[in-house]
């Protein structure tokens, strides 16, 4: 049996290193299905690492959620979809907490939940409450730090003299670095790019395609026929007129 502290370690390891693409959301996702016996201890991991890490990896874990309760479903291990159906407020309010710091993931909070709630994951009741709640939490990207000081004045620290008596201004807590900001932002690209990508993909083997144009595709009848009887005899008669002189001579007089 495994050692469930160490099960704890490699599982909130693997949440504290998620990424934009699919695959680390599985891997997570399947280490914790493998360990589902330690459901309860599991599911503590994702609440303690979503409010403990920083915003980047905070909505890099809601992602997660989304394909982790798939795998469950298909898995028929509904404990984990009926634990974060109870605990997903706390999951909001860590991912896009109302002191304005998360206001950069309120978009993907939104975009989560509209997706659980398609899947049947969350009841419509549920995600309308905590739209109504998250609505006001979202603000300019330069209300959050995301641009440098210089960049962006307003969130610069006032000296004393600047300050004449009043407090000074102190950047938000959890402000993104220049290397946070820029990891985010490629990271959003990739799942952008991922987006547009699904759009267009076909599932493989099951004729999708195929039945597609069969539908839309009219029934064949005597003017197709007709048609294409005239399209032999002018490919004929291209194919004469293309021929050099002395085999059209020869021809005729085969003829």
């Amino acid at each position: 049996m495994a050692d469930p502290f160490e099960v704890r370690m490699r599982f909130s390891s693997q949440l504290q290193h998620l990424n934009a693409s699919v695959s680390s959301a599985l891997k997570a996702a399947q280490y914790a299905l493998k360990y589902k016996d330690m459901d309860e201890d599991l599911h503590s991991c994702i609440l303690e690492q979503v409010e403990r890490t920083n915003m980047n990896t905070r909505a890099n874990i809601m992602y997660f959620i989304e394909h982790f309760l798939d795998l469950a479903s298909r898995d028929g291990h509904p404990d984990y979809i009926r634990m974060m159906q109870r605990d997903i407020i706390r999951v909001v309010d860590a991912v896009a907490p109302d002191d304005g710091s998360g206001a950069a993931n309120v978009k993907v909070v939104r975009k989560v939940l509209q997706g659980l709630q398609g899947k049947g994951y969350l009841d419509d009741q549920a995600v309308t409450q905590i739209e109504d709640v998250i609505k006001e939490r979202g603000t300019k990207d330069e209300d959050l730090g995301l641009l440098s000081p210089a960049e962006n004045p307003q969130v610069a620290e006032q000296t004393p003299t600047q300050s004449q008596g009043r407090p000074v201004k102190r950047p938000t807590a959890n402000r993104l670095d220049k290397r946070q900001v820029e990891q985010r932002i490629e990271e959003d690209r990739e799942r952008h790019k991922r987006e547009r990508e699904s759009i267009w993909a076909i599932p493989a083997g099951d004729g999708v395609e195929m039945n597609k144009l069969w539908e839309e595709t009219s029934d064949f009848g005597e003017d197709d026929d007709r048609l294409i009887t005239e399209e032999d005899a002018d490919f004929d008669a291209e194919m004469e007129m293309q021929l050099c002189h002395h085999l059209r001579d020869a021809n005729g007089s085969r003829r």
